[in-house]
């Protein structure tokens, strides 16, 4: 009652069990659901909570969840990840995840949905859950968790704000896509029309003057110092240089005698996650580990040319044949060596990076609005 006391005139203090009802409607054959949907937690995207992708129940096998029109499909594992995703249509969905319906005398079913992306909930949500590995949520825990809701008026209100922000944001990922599968369409067609115009095809290792991987041994790290960069790092377009390790300058010396990555150069995951390409388009000096491979091409190569060729159809279909399988993916130097790809005079090269880099440049700014938008919509929900 204390803290009810202090809470804003018509806001309340709900149980969770309160406010949504646990749906554990299930399946064991999901080929017999009767439905053309299934969502599993690798559809659902981190702070959307539009599902952009699924697949189809007879993808799967297992025991599984339905769901219907409007029911919120929340992933219980790994909350850190931020997933859940309000459905657009009947369907079934992992049984790692919370299917959850509004009572509606309590929270609004479009306001619950925007509630459980504050931080208040999910940082809630990731105290309670147990485990280490994959740490989940128990529903019976959840359920007695308690939250401070307004008044039902003040939700709508609240709400209506929140569609607008999240219509908009939709939008732009829309917009971002189109202008990514723009540049891509574009890239392949050039190289399409160098292939069929029998431009000089060449191996990599031939336009290259060196290929080399980094270090194959952990190096010691340290709090500061020389930047070492792992292919994690360069999952992204930016590299989050706060969060990458360091290593002592000495240390960074002898790995340099080997391989220097330099202004100019090329990155290419090889480790993991294969045929990620990053240009080296910064004066620092740093170090890399053998799950990248660095590539420093020869006079008259563009190295983004380099980088969005490697990132081609054509030489990716080369690259993911050579794939040695393993406990973790791996690519040689040898097959990175001996990919080819159609090598155009340097006018085409500069008119082809250009070109892409324009389009790249409007998703850099698309991108930048969207996370405006995301922090605004945390604002409102905080």
């Amino acid at each position: 009652m204390g803290e009810e006391k202090r809470l804003k005139s018509g806001w309340r203090v709900w149980r969770f069990e309160q406010m949504a009802v646990n749906v554990k409607t299930k399946i064991d054959d999901p080929s017999k659901a009767d439905v053309d949907y299934y969502v599993g937690l690798e559809h659902l995207d981190p702070d959307s909570l539009k599902i952009r992708r699924w697949g189809h129940p007879s993808d799967v096998e297992a025991q599984k969840l339905c769901f219907k029109k409007g029911d919120i499909i929340f992933g219980k594992r790994r909350v850190y990840q931020r997933k859940l995703g309000v459905a657009e249509w009947d369907g079934i969905c992992s049984a790692h995840a919370f299917v959850l319906r509004a009572k509606p005398d309590v929270v609004l079913p479009e306001f619950l949905p925007f509630f459980m992306q504050s931080d208040l909930f999910m940082e809630r949500a990731q105290a309670i859950s147990v485990g280490s590995l994959s740490p989940t949520i128990n529903w019976k825990t959840l359920a007695k968790e308690e939250f401070a809701l307004p008044s039902l008026e003040e939700q709508r209100v609240i709400t209506k704000l929140l569609f607008k922000i999240d219509d908009f944001k939709n939008k732009l990922i829309n917009f971002n896509y189109t202008t990514n599968l723009l540049y891509q369409s574009f890239r392949e067609k050039k190289i399409e029309e160098w292939l069929k115009g029998e431009k000089n095809i060449y191996k990599v290792k031939n336009i290259c003057n060196k290929i080399v991987d980094g270090t194959h041994k952990t190096p010691t790290y340290i709090e500061a110092g020389i930047p070492f960069l792992r292919v994690t790092d360069i999952n992204s377009e930016e590299i989050d240089w706060s969060n990458v390790k360091y290593i002592s300058p000495g240390e960074h010396l002898i790995l340099c005698k080997r391989c220097k990555p330099e202004k100019g150069d090329v990155l290419l995951s090889k480790n993991g996650t294969i045929g990620i390409t990053k240009v080296i388009d910064w004066e620092d000096e740093f170090s890399i580990f053998v799950s990248l491979c660095l590539l420093k091409p020869k006079s008259g190569i563009n190295p983004y040319f380099l980088s969005e060729s490697l990132n081609s159809i054509y030489a990716n279909s080369q690259l993911l044949v050579r794939i040695k399988e393993g406990t973790v993916k791996n690519l040689h130097l040898e097959e990175i060596r001996e990919c080819s790809i159609p090598v155009p005079e340097s006018r085409e090269q500069n008119e082809l990076v250009e070109k892409i880099q324009v389009l790249k440049a409007i998703s850099k700014k698309i991108l930048a609005r969207i996370t405006y938008l995301q922090k605004l919509k945390q604002a409102v929900l905080n």
